[in-house]
């Protein structure tokens, strides 16, 4: 416990320090985002309104509040401010996975959720972060995260709590609306959607009364790119070297790619999400058994699914992954440990195309198409290892186990068995679905 938490204090003293600047960190000016763009949006809603035509604004409405919040501390400038803040919902999230992973084992009475829980979540939080760099404390996007880690760990015990810090969530930043793709079946569910519909429409309803302009955000990605270092970008980083007449711009707030063929690439993008989240639904629908970890493993899933088909990868979602990861990491029961690796690899894969060699990735040279193969095909194997796992433990494992050797419902393992000639963990509170 005291290296974890000596680990997590280094790490981000040396965080704060480089987006105060004491530390030099090569490549773009990663702060620029907060002291320009967070501060000019924060001008403009501190008037009581969302910034009128500006395409960059692209949040949900209770985004407003994560901008703003730098209000909270009026002794520091905008940046300061919004530096310490990130830095205390680092701190919230950190002390949410030490708690549960103290915790310790057996059924939650209330819900049947077991609770089986680790150190190890912890750890994933702590090294994973701060090999994103400064870029962790310059985005909002740790506040979003430290509200679904909140949400997913609530689940065992309040699943109506669970479901309003999702709606929350998601009209922080959209994703964790997904956190609601794999709650239990049955009592749980209504519980988690009804308390996450509620939650949403009474935060939409009130910020659409009190701020004009709460829903402009839904109009205001039409005509967007395909971004540089999203999945897709990766056919018009070779293709530039075959002669491709497109162009590289600032559009949309981050930098992609338009011309030739770019609208097809963001077309094929959008029909690999709808597809993934088919996928996601015949899971719902096949799932046999849920554990003290399936809602946790099915949000990880999805949003790596939501990540590597979509037009956009931003460096900050990375911290969205490792967040999810440490969630499933210290759930136990399910078998995510490998994609979290993954995903923890990726994401220092990532500070090395941004910001330390973005200028490569922009240029489409060796070294910058290196680094996008890579941490592209981590996130890609993750998200196909993060899916296959969900699968076997919910739906092909169960129902083995029902068949038995001869059809006839028997355990072909044995009592425990779980085919590997090993005992199988008992997940605590038991199987809580079928």
């Amino acid at each position: 416990m005291r290296l974890l938490i000596a680990a997590w204090a280094a790490t981000r003293t040396v965080l704060l320090l480089c987006v105060f600047k004491v530390i030099a960190v090569p490549g773009p000016d990663v702060t620029s985002d907060v002291s320009v763009i967070y501060q000019g949006w924060y001008r403009v809603l501190s008037t009581g309104v969302f910034p009128p035509d500006d395409v960059t604004w692209q949040y949900p409405p209770a985004a407003a509040l994560a901008i703003l919040s730098p209000a909270l501390l009026p002794f520091l400038e905008y940046p300061a401010a919004f530096y310490v803040l990130a830095c205390a919902a680092d701190a919230a999230a950190f002390a949410l996975l030490l708690y549960a992973s103290r915790r310790g084992t057996g059924p939650d009475r209330d819900h049947g959720l077991g609770r089986s829980r680790s150190r190890a979540g912890a750890w994933v939080w702590v090294a994973g972060l701060p090999l994103l760099g400064p870029t962790v404390y310059a985005r909002y996007d740790l506040m979003v995260t430290a509200v679904a880690v909140a949400a997913l760990l609530a689940l065992s015990r309040s699943p109506r709590t669970a479901g309003a810090l999702a709606a929350f969530g998601a009209l922080l930043k959209v994703w964790p609306a997904l956190l609601l793709v794999g709650t239990p079946r049955g009592r749980v569910a209504r519980a988690v959607w009804g308390a996450a519909v509620a939650a949403a429409l009474v935060l939409t309803a009130a910020f659409a009364a009190a701020m004009p302009g709460a829903l402009d955000f839904l109009t205001h990605q039409r005509d967007r790119g395909t971004e540089v270092e999203s999945v897709g970008a990766l056919v018009f980083h070779v293709a530039r070297h075959f002669g491709w007449e497109g162009q590289v711009l600032l559009n949309y707030g981050s930098v992609e790619f338009l011309g030739p063929y770019v609208d097809l690439v963001s077309t094929a993008a959008l029909l690999c999400t709808a597809a993934a989240f088919g996928w996601m639904l015949r899971w719902r629908l096949r799932a046999v058994e849920w554990t003290a970890s399936t809602a946790a493993d099915a949000a990880f899933a999805a949003v790596l699914l939501f990540t590597v088909t979509s037009r956009v990868i931003s460096p900050q979602y990375m911290v969205w992954l490792v967040g999810l990861a440490a969630v499933c990491v210290t759930l136990r029961t399910g078998r995510q440990g490998l994609p979290a690796v993954l995903v923890v690899v990726a994401t220092g894969v990532t500070l090395l195309e941004f910001p330390l060699n973005f200028g490569s990735v922009v240029a489409s040279d060796a070294l910058g198409i290196t680094l996008l193969v890579v941490r592209n095909g981590l996130l890609v194997a993750a998200a196909v290892l993060a899916c296959a796992r969900l699968w076997r433990t919910t739906v092909t494992e169960p129902l083995r186990r029902a068949e038995g050797p001869s059809g006839e419902g028997e355990d072909s393992g044995g009592d425990g068995d779980d085919g590997r000639g090993e005992k199988a963990p008992e997940p605590e509170g038991g199987l809580v679905s079928r």
